[in-house]
């Protein structure tokens, strides 16, 4: 691999009273290091490029005659993940304990720190696992989908509130909950089998308090301490404001994100050696082809700069986009790369979550039409892409497992729903559906579970079944149809995604926009009005160059460019020119 010079983390009870010795062909430790708890080793090993594949044997020599031995094991490659993602993906990201429940045998684990398995508690596990995913692979399929994110499957051993992932407890474990690392590496190559790639959710800017190295920290530097317990201010603008304190970012980046969330100090060399290890290990490992990255904007930044080189040096095409819950376009724009925002270093981000466009569109398809209310809105923060290296690498979406549900958020209104679906579909960016939206699943998040409902159909004995026609109402299979044709569109047509996006200033709460490269065409219509209205197609003639005749995407038929089109009300087509 790229990176020959790694460290290894020894644990053992008085560890540092033995002596180390290495036996391997061509691999030899370079570095000891003795962190304060005498429990630990750090141990830096240089990989020669003529290192075979075979077990590395530590000896740890004491007052005993015969050594202690380990073996630790390198590998012959077999990459194959790092594919990476871009704009002609369409990705579906699914809640795992929420999805399926593939294998009851593992709802509950013996020996862990939660006992229950139960679904009428919504803080509980309700068995949800990497199994049920894999058995809907073809339902995926069904919908177009390029790429999966998963929210987060390694071990969260908390003794409350596990379900959702994101207080791990061991980076280089799947939950057994959810299955093992095989098995997560099978789901992997099957989900490649079949055109898909796989995203992976990672957290470096916390762990539960029940992680064995908190539990039994080497070194009291891999934390943020205060003297009593103090939460972040999870204001992410004090990083870029020129004007902030200095307390504000501090906090914003030292401060807790709750009680049983110990913060990590990625200052810490060894620390940060640890999570860069474990990422890239990860990649190599399950064949994982992008990261997104839980709360990016509260990790040290310059490590956060350093994990991504690391990690795209070792895989020149793998994606990373940082989830960055933030207000503003320059603020969100501020942590992806090559920006000209941030003069101190390069994040080597290529990409964040579009927090963005997702304001615009859900507030946009609420509001009356004003001078920078409703389709406005959308246009002028696609204006703002100016900010970034290539804005075609934002991820866009309606909602998530945070959020509450776009179906909610419109009013359970039909009309606005396919229009925000439209829109996630066709506009720039790396479109992402939430599990279940194409469903019409509703709620609020407050609490946040009640946006992470099971998908039913997913459990032995749901009353029906929504992974089939036959368990979907009229209403939701003539939903899942709309996200479908859009999705299967896009997946069959490659040209799609990276198309260049012209779009105009919306006028009577109409807006029009084109996607189009040199071969093709497609027009994009929206009336946000409760009556039908004619548009003039003149004022296009740019896009669309005197082309005659399209197919309108969503109806299958044909249509004739003539000087106006009309639109009925509170609607969308999406026509491709001939």
């Amino acid at each position: 691999m790229t990176h020959k010079r790694i460290e290894l983390l020894f644990n053992g009870n008085n560890i540092q009273q033995y002596t180390l010795t290495l036996e391997a062909t061509n691999t030899t430790i370079e570095k000891i290091t003795l962190p304060p708890n005498k429990n630990y080793l750090i141990v830096e090993i240089a990989i020669s490029q003529n290192q075979k594949a075979e077990d590395l044997r530590f000896l740890f020599k004491g007052k005993r005659k015969k050594p202690i031995e380990f073996r630790y094991p390198i590998l012959s490659r077999d990459t194959k993940g790092g594919q990476g993602i871009d704009a002609n993906d369409l990705m579906y990201m699914i809640f795992p304990d929420r999805f399926s429940n593939g294998d009851t045998g593992n709802d509950v684990i013996a020996g862990m720190n939660e006992t229950t398995c139960d679904r009428n508690n919504g803080y509980a596990r309700h068995g949800g696992d990497v199994q049920g995913i894999i058995n809907h692979l073809d339902y995926l399929d069904e919908l177009g989908i390029k790429s999966l994110w998963i929210n987060p499957l390694v071990e969260n051993n908390q003794p409350k509130t596990s379900y959702h992932g994101y207080a791990a407890t061991d980076l280089y474990k799947i939950d057994p909950r959810f299955g093992s690392n095989e098995l997560y590496k099978s789901l992997n190559t099957q989900c490649h089998q079949r055109g898909i790639k796989v995203v992976t959710d990672v957290v470096y800017n916390h762990w539960g308090n029940e992680h064995h190295l908190y539990k039994d920290i080497p070194d009291s530097n891999w934390f943020h301490w205060f003297p009593k317990f103090t939460k972040t201010n999870y204001r992410a603008e004090v990083l870029v404001d020129p004007y902030a304190s200095q307390a504000d970012k501090t906090l914003m980046s030292d401060g807790w994100f709750d009680k049983h969330m110990p913060d990590l100090n990625q200052q810490d060399p060894h620390l940060a050696k640890y999570l860069i290890q474990n990422s890239i290990w990860w990649v190599e490992f399950a064949g994982v082809d992008a990261y997104r990255i839980d709360t990016y904007a509260y990790p040290d930044q310059k490590f956060m700069s350093q994990l991504n080189d690391a990690i795209r040096k070792e895989y020149p095409n793998f994606v990373l986009f940082g989830e960055t819950w933030v207000q503003g376009s320059s603020v969100q724009a501020y942590f992806t790369e090559a920006n000209g925002l941030n003069k101190a270093f390069s994040s080597h981000l290529q990409s964040v979550t579009d927090f963005q466009l997702y304001y615009a569109i859900t507030k946009g398809l609420n509001e009356p039409f004003g001078w920078e209310e409703s389709f406005r809105r959308i246009q002028m923060t696609l204006s703002h892409d100016v900010l970034y290296k290539d804005p075609y690498r934002l991820v866009t979406f309606l909602d998530n497992h945070d959020l509450s549900r776009f179906y909610s958020v419109i009013g359970e209104d039909d009309a606005k729903f396919k229009m925000g679906i439209a829109l996630l579909y066709t506009l720039r960016g790396i479109p992402c559906i939430y599990y279940g939206t194409e469903i019409l699943m509703k709620n609020f998040c407050d609490p946040d579970s009640k946006v992470r409902e099971d998908f039913q159909g997913g459990w032995q004995g749901d009353a029906s079944n929504k992974f089939t026609a036959e368990g979907r109402t009229e209403k939701e299979n003539e939903t899942f149809d709309f996200v479908k044709t859009l999705g299967q569109w896009r997946k069959n047509n490659s040209w799609f995604g990276l198309s260049k996006l012209t779009q105009f200033v919306p006028e009577e709460n109409t807006y029009v926009y084109f996607r189009h490269d040199k071969a093709h065409t497609v027009m994009c219509l929206y009336n946000g009005n409760d009556e039908e209205i004619t548009i003039k197609l003149d004022r296009f003639a740019e896009c669309i160059k005197g082309k005659p005749s399209g197919l309108d995407i969503i109806t299958g038929q044909r249509v004739t460019i003539d000087t106006s089109m009309m639109l009925a009300p509170k609607s969308v087509r999406i026509i491709e020119l001939y």
